[in-house]
């Protein structure tokens, strides 16, 4: 390891806390100049302090959520969008927390202008941190070792970030361990794609031997073990995987989780959820909900409820292929609310009946389903909780993401779920709104996410 890179992330870590700093000040100075002066009864020195520190600690908890923290490692744009979510979620708080001290409804207008005046600090400074980061701590270079499948399609996602990795070259372990040892060498970092396990097993010791960077493509039983637990009751380690989904005890708090959440949505979003299906029936006077069989817990079907988004001639069409880009069945309302996962919110009072919970795998379509565990035997192992509104695999993955690694990510859920991922992953969702890439259709030539290898 390089002296330089030693302090990547004292660079980091100085970065946010001058953030946290930024934030605390200007809502300081609005809290003395402005409320104070309100309060009926005002606090002593360190009441004032508390209020002040409160705030401090949801900037830092909403940016822990959405990872406005990690400016080293997420694209500009994503961290100006983190930065700002997490700026509107403490100020949204802090406005109650203000109310609640004064105890009496206060002005908004100075958090409004708090809120205009930090996102006009904070933008530039984030570019100009992210600025000097880059010129620092220029793209790791980079060997692809491969396996059996070609490693194209893992490359081509790397290539979006330039960034931070630079591709060097990708070689095949057949060539022999003695041939490339020296290779690994020549680089800052290995990536290690789809390796039989013994080979990737050898390789990877050599490189920690080595000191040099790794990355790794899990395995399915790789992700189990990682949610498996530790057992101590003699010198030999063990890991335990227990492989039953959630805990009866966490299937309970998950219900109830399921219920008030899907209750105050529904009860939230119902004027929207009018205006939406108002949209819908005007534009061609076809009905204004959709249903389709869906898998859930335990390989359950159950009929998912959607508005819809496509034209009424092509329902039935719908039912049974999946959405490609700039599919002309999409209406343009249906435009809108796919962009926006505004069709969705329906899945409310499926959450409600308790077919679905708020958090979990996507629901999948039977037709699709069976087609994918023909590909993807472990696809069925999804079906261990029941199907989510939103989820870890519609937070970082894609709607075209392959089946094998929606795979992955949901066994990552089920296999280290707590209810502070399900909160998590619902903050989270707010932020993949502003990401069309998520709701991109797949190729005209595609039925199902499942890409060909070549």
């Amino acid at each position: 390891m390089s002296r330089r890179e030693q302090y990547k992330h004292l660079l980091n870590g100085t970065a946010n806390w001058i953030l946290y700093a930024i934030h605390t000040v200007i809502f300081g100075y609005i809290w003395y100049q402005i409320y104070v002066p309100e309060l009926k009864d005002p606090f002593w020195n360190r009441g004032n302090w508390a209020v002040i520190g409160m705030y401090t600690l949801f900037v830092f908890f909403f940016s822990r959520i959405f990872g406005a923290y990690r400016i080293g490692y997420m694209r500009i744009v994503d961290i100006c969008t983190a930065q700002l979510l997490a700026t509107f979620c403490a100020n949204f708080i802090a406005y109650f927390q203000v109310c609640m001290v004064a105890n009496d409804y206060m002005q908004v207008t100075p958090i409004l202008a708090m809120m205009a005046i930090e996102a006009a600090i904070i933008v530039p400074f984030v570019y100009m941190v992210r600025y000097i980061y880059v010129r620092l701590y220029p793209p790791r270079t980079m060997i692809v070792v491969y396996g059996r499948y070609s490693p194209d399609a893992l490359i081509a996602k790397i290539n979006t970030r330039k960034d931070k990795y630079h591709i060097c070259a990708s070689e095949s372990y057949e060539i022999g361990y003695e041939r490339l040892y020296p290779m690994l060498r020549e680089y800052n970092s290995v990536l290690l794609c789809d390796l039989p396990s013994q080979a990737r097993n050898q390789i990877m010791k050599y490189c920690y031997q080595e000191g040099i960077r790794t990355y790794v493509t899990p395995k399915i039983s790789d992700l189990l073990l990682r949610g498996a637990e530790d057992i101590h009751l003699f010198d030999t380690p063990l890991l335990v995987s227990r492989n039953q989904g959630l805990t009866v005890d966490q299937r309970f708090f998950k219900r109830i989780e399921d219920i008030v959440i899907s209750l105050l949505g529904i009860i939230l979003v119902s004027p929207l959820m009018l205006v939406i299906a108002a949209a819908i029936k005007l534009y061609d006077g076809g009905p204004v909900f959709y249903k389709q069989k869906r898998y859930t817990r335990d390989e359950k079907i159950f009929d998912i409820l959607k508005f819809r988004s496509m034209s009424v001639h092509e329902e039935s069409f719908e039912k049974t292929e999946i959405t490609k880009k700039e599919d002309a069945r999409v209406t343009p309302v249906g435009k809108i609310i796919r962009r926006t996962h505004l069709d969705e919110l329906p899945q409310l009072f499926n959450i409600l009946k308790g077919e679905m919970s708020v958090v979990g795998p996507r629901a999948e379509w039977v037709n699709t389903t069976e087609r994918y565990i023909e590909q993807v035997p472990e696809f069925i192992f999804r079906l261990k909780v029941k199907a989510g509104l939103t989820g870890y695999a519609q937070v970082y993955g894609k709607y075209t993401t392959t089946p094998y690694d929606k795979v992955k990510l949901d066994i990552t859920y089920i296999q280290n779920y707590s209810l502070w991922l399900d909160i998590k992953l619902i903050l989270l969702t707010v932020k993949i709104l502003f990401d069309g890439e998520k709701t991109e259709g797949v190729d005209g030539g595609q039925k199902t996410a499942i890409r060909e290898e070549k």
